[in-house]
């Protein structure tokens, strides 16, 4: 039978392991409590079966002539456990050179603010600004309980001096640091003209930038073709391909188009073609010359090498001339290594005689 020194040494080993278990180690930070996913969960996105023409829209599509009123709803569901609070603003927006969405507003408040004020600014005959400053919503703040949806209804007023063409937009909600934004493309009634131009083509190093204009009051997706002729033909040449942005009337933009194989001794002329929707089409080009200096240096590298030695050899010679006089009037040596003769004397190796006597005989 088990001593009650066995059952109680048992006991203590549990206590001890339970312990150790449920307290953290030292220095280990507590574990803190997920965050509620109901203020992360929220959405937003056009009310099905509002004007567009699909029912399931993913951006809002509205069309009319200067002057006109045009009206819409955005939808914010709310499928957490804790009500909502969602701010919502109206931006220009435009696709950059990176494929990314850039939103420009100018920092104003899109509803509740009174006339004439909005997220653009306004102008008498919009000319400079979008659906940004036109776009007003109901509210500006809207609250949604838990597991609710919300209607805002919103309007988009065209100043009946507008340019006709198309304007690029967006509503922005915000909550809880997050960010949602709800495209609107709006096209203003009347004659339209599609115009793109390429400028301010420049070489530099392993690159080509340049500039995209578009002249017309569209909505422009250009596509380019880039190719590049040397002295002894052809160096680049890159199909037609669509770039990733959206050009809006009167806009502007640089880019680049990497060249990592660019000739290192050339002289090269590249030619860009820009081409849009509508008929819009331009071209430009730019010359370059390409020059690798490590070849040339180091084919000039022995060049100085040389002139010190052929300038040190025409030094020694002049130190050493061919008979003639040392400084101080002194008779230089010969070149052979003789001794010069002395004043008024003969050659020194003209001392030394043979006496001839006969035949060839000594005396």
């Amino acid at each position: 039978m088990p001593s009650s020194t066995g059952h109680a040494a048992r006991l203590a080993l549990a206590v001890l392991l339970f312990t150790l278990a449920t307290v953290p180690a030292a220095g280990a930070e507590p574990r803190t409590p997920a965050a509620p996913t109901g203020a992360a969960a929220w959405t937003a996105r056009p009310v099905a079966g509002g004007t567009g023409k699909s029912a399931g829209r993913s951006y809002f599509y509205l069309e009319g002539p200067p002057g006109a009123v045009l009206q819409d709803r955005l939808s914010v569901t709310n499928p957490g456990t804790a009500p909502v609070t969602v701010r919502l603003r109206g931006v220009d927006t435009y696709r950059a050179g990176d494929g990314g969405r850039t939103a420009r507003d100018g920092g104003k408040p899109t509803a509740g603010s009174g006339p004439g004020t909005g997220s653009g600014g306004r102008a008498g005959n919009g000319a400079g600004v979008g659906v940004g400053a036109w776009l007003r919503t109901a509210t500006a703040k809207v609250v949604v309980p838990a597991r609710t949806r919300a209607e805002v209804p919103f309007s988009v007023t065209l100043p009946t001096g507008s340019a006709p063409g198309d304007r690029s937009g967006a509503i922005v909600a915000e909550s809880g640091g997050r960010s949602v934004g709800v495209r609107v493309r709006l096209r203003v009634g009347g004659p339209t003209l599609a115009a793109l131009t390429v400028e301010d083509v420049i070489v530099s190093g392993k690159a080509v930038h340049y500039t995209l204009v578009n002249r017309g009051n569209t909505l422009l997706v250009p596509r380019i073709t880039v190719s590049a002729d040397g002295v002894f033909g052809p160096l680049l040449r890159r199909g037609t391909r669509t770039l990733p942005l959206e050009l809006p009337p009167g806009r502007r933009v640089t880019l680049t188009e990497p060249w990592p194989d660019a000739p290192a001794l050339d002289s090269v002329t590249v030619r860009l073609r820009v081409t849009a929707a509508g008929g819009a089409h331009d071209e430009a080009s730019a010359r370059a010359r390409f020059v690798s200096w490590a070849p040339l240096t180091g084919a000039a590298l022995p060049l100085p090498a040389a002139a010190a030695v052929y300038a040190y050899r025409r030094r020694r010679g002049h130190r050493r001339p061919r008979g003639g006089r040392q400084r101080g009037g002194a008779p230089a040596p010969y070149e052979d290594g003789s001794p010069a003769r002395p004043p008024g004397g003969r050659r020194a190796c003209d001392t030394r005689r043979l006496t001839k006597t006969g035949t060839g005989g000594e005396s």
